[in-house]
């Protein structure tokens, strides 16, 4: 038996965070969804399923994984949206007698079938993303498993996550790796992980009283940081002098963060590094907010918050929603986000007064004057950050960011732009 990991057509409700990468490799809690996946089916043969725009890139950054090849055995073919445990586990391990879809709501969790039936869905599978109408006839399930909709759903659930995630540190053998001075205090130690040389400075203070914390390899936490659980903080980050890391953040590896952070996920190689509010939002990779950037995640009202997803305002059902921001996008100093706001892949933004609360990608200015961020310029700029943190710009990732300019030029004409 096999596990194949999937997109399905929800990835949309994702952009921008998914243009440059699976709706799979979003993080919620320590790990992403895909890392979840594979740690609870790391016995069984994981093939992966995605977008055919995003193949190559993938393959190249994962040259052992089965990338968007026909499984030939049973399979397992699991949602990409699904915040696996040990539910899930447990189901999948123990019913592969029969074909079934699993369902939640509205959504697939997981299909199984028979090796003879591949073949049926053989395009679908080279596509990458899978319908569910296709799966009709098949018989149905339900299993109470969480899966992700929206970004919000990613920030909301991250704090819980933490928490279930602490139980792959729990195993093992020392919890605290790092070094710790003596000026550092720790409350709950129990529920504090701290990995190989890391250093956690003279005043920090690791609170663990409501939640666990996990902190990577080589991370600097600098003096009279305060962490609050549940948190996590990935390989090779930077917490600053004086930052307030609150509950339910989880941070990726060789980000530096300071500041107020609140409930937020912040995707690898993204710097929040001054002072400035970032409340319940989600980061992706490659951002740089500017000094005193503040981004609101309460409306005065206490109404939920509406966000503009893939062209339509959608009610997140929730009191707080703050910043989502695609890949490669810069906030200058002193900048303001309304509650919800949608900032897309590549933008570069300054000015004072309050952002529009949907921006496209490769959108230059701040208030009412904007103009259209040259693709030239833009690869530029990503080339020479991505080399500070010594990473070469493929020509795949290259390939991939111009496709993405082209295909948001509807969004950016609606928004004004030409």
């Amino acid at each position: 038996m096999q596990i194949t990991i999937f997109e399905d057509e929800s990835y949309k409700n994702f952009l921008p965070l998914v243009y440059l990468r699976p709706v799979y490799d979003l993080r919620c809690g320590v790990f992403t969804l895909r890392e979840k996946l594979e740690k609870y089916f790391s016995p069984f043969q994981i093939h992966y399923h995605l977008r055919d725009e995003l193949a190559d890139i993938y393959r190249q950054d994962n040259p052992q994984k089965n990338i968007n090849q026909l499984p030939k055995d049973d399979t397992w073919f699991v949602n990409g949206r699904v915040v696996a445990n040990s539910v899930l586990k447990k189901h999948i391990v123990n019913s592969h007698k029969e074909e079934k879809v699993l369902i939640n709501g509205k959504d697939i969790v997981a299909v199984f079938l028979k090796k003879e039936s591949l073949k049926r869905f053989d395009q679908e599978i080279k596509k990458g993303t899978l319908s569910k109408n296709r799966f009709e006839g098949l018989r149905t399930e339900m299993l109470e498993v969480d899966t992700v909709s929206y970004p919000w759903d990613l920030v909301h659930k991250t704090s819980d996550e933490i928490i279930a995630d602490s139980s792959f540190f729990k195993k093992k053998k020392k919890q605290i790796e790092g070094k710790v001075d003596s000026g550092v205090h720790l409350l709950n130690r129990k529920d504090i992980f701290i990995g190989k040389n890391s250093t956690i400075k003279p005043g920090a203070v690791l609170d663990a009283e409501k939640g666990p914390i996990i902190i990577g390899n080589n991370v600097t936490v600098m003096s009279n940081a305060v962490i609050e659980g549940p948190a996590f903080i990935g390989d090779n980050s930077v917490i600053k002098i004086g930052a307030k890391i609150y509950h339910g953040t989880s941070i990726g590896e060789w980000c530096k963060v300071g500041g107020e952070v609140e409930a937020s996920v912040i995707q690898s190689y993204s710097n929040k590094q001054h002072e400035g509010f970032l409340g319940h939002s989600y980061l992706g990779s490659w951002v740089n907010l500017g000094a005193d950037t503040n981004t609101s995640d309460l409306k005065n009202n206490y109404s939920t918050v509406r966000v503009q997803i893939d062209g339509k305002m959608v009610d997140s059902g929730q009191q707080f929603v703050g910043l989502t921001v695609g890949d490669h996008s810069k906030s200058g100093i002193n900048m303001m986000f309304d509650t919800g706001t949608m900032v897309g892949v590549s933008c570069n933004l300054y000015g004072a007064g309050l952002l529009p609360k949907s921006i496209p990608s490769f959108a230059w200015g701040g208030e009412n004057s904007f103009q259209v961020y040259d693709i030239e310029k833009s690869i530029e700029t990503m080339r020479k950050v991505m080399a500070r943190r010594n990473v070469i710009m493929s020509d795949y990732y290259e390939k991939l960011v111009r496709e993405i300019f082209i295909s948001t030029m509807k969004d950016r004409k609606n928004f004004g732009l030409k």
